[in-house]
């Protein structure tokens, strides 16, 4: 009699919850799922954005992998990838300054945030100004007897691609640094009281105990500068390069812009270049959650 009633309390219970999950569910399915059900579909069709959507079948992929940029796009945002490290390894380095509350830490906490809080285009027009072939890095070059390094930055593909590295990472630095400060202050302050009772110095407070308990913050950092990294590029791309020269330092998402506003509307193209663009995401993303979980198993945590 008993587990007859707490079966039945079971299935009412869940039958509450997912009601109440339900307009939820309903507003993710509408945002979220069938933008994408029908982006997967006209990714097989010649769509025009209107009227036209033409069933075509596989061209468009084959079209992308055989007779496009495709390969150099994936090398840019690849390279690009390269701010990622960048971007937690200093994020890691300020937030434990800041953890250690050193001098000027308060004031130093704000500073490092400010370029979340700004127009990603306006941060990539500042670095577009500011190495340029008259900005401010190649006068500084000048003025301390560097001027035969002076060099117009943005219009080779190789130095272009390494000034949006560092853009992208001067401009996360604050973003990474919160989060990872966030997961700092969730380690039990009686850890610390322990390790300085011991004699640990601040390199091995750093190295043995905040490094391992941060794991899966670091984690949580990583996979979401990575999809950041590969699909919100355009604002910075649109304004230091224009995906220039040529197609050097045009990455997918930017890909995408060009030819749904600027090919004559070749939206089933674009649509394509989504999809992978998602694949290649969903992939990335479950290979670090995979690395992560094998990395943590292996270390006994």
């Amino acid at each position: 009699m008993a587990s007859a009633v707490n079966s039945v309390l079971k299935r009412r219970r869940l039958r509450v919850s997912l009601l109440s999950i339900l307009p939820v569910i309903v507003v993710l399915l509408a945002i979220r799922a069938y933008p994408m059900a029908v982006t997967v579909y006209r990714s097989f069709t010649n769509w025009d954005g209107l009227y036209r959507h033409n069933w075509v079948g596989l061209l468009n992929y084959s079209q992308i992998f055989t007779n496009s940029p495709f390969w150099m796009l994936l090398r840019n945002n690849l390279v690009l990838l390269i701010s990622v490290p960048l971007q937690v390894i200093l994020g890691l380095v300020v937030a434990v300054l800041l953890y250690e509350q050193t001098a000027g830490w308060r004031f130093f906490r704000a500073i490092f945030y400010v370029p979340q809080i700004m127009a990603a285009v306006i941060i990539g027009y500042l670095f577009r100004v500011f190495f340029s072939m008259d900005g401010p890095v190649n006068a500084l070059l000048s003025a301390f007897g560097f001027g035969q390094f002076s060099y117009e930055w943005l219009a080779n593909s190789w130095s272009a691609l390494g000034v949006l590295v560092l853009c992208l990472t001067w401009f996360s630095i604050g973003w990474q640094a919160i989060v990872l400060l966030g997961g700092m202050s969730a380690i039990p302050p009686s850890v610390f009281e322990a390790a300085n009772l011991d004699g640990a110095s601040y390199w091995q407070r750093t190295f043995k105990i905040v490094l391992p308990m941060l794991g899966p913050t670091i984690e949580y950092c990583v996979i979401m500068s990575t999809v950041w990294t590969m699909t919100s590029l355009f604002p910075f791309v649109y304004s230091m390069t224009r995906g220039g020269p040529g197609y050097e330092t045009t990455t997918i998402d930017y890909m995408i812009y060009i030819k749904t506003f600027q090919s004559g509307g070749d939206l089933g193209m674009s649509c394509a270049y989504a999809v992978i663009l998602l694949i290649i995401i969903a992939g990335m993303t479950l290979a670090q959650m995979r690395m992560s979980r094998d990395s943590a198993e292996k270390s006994g945590l």
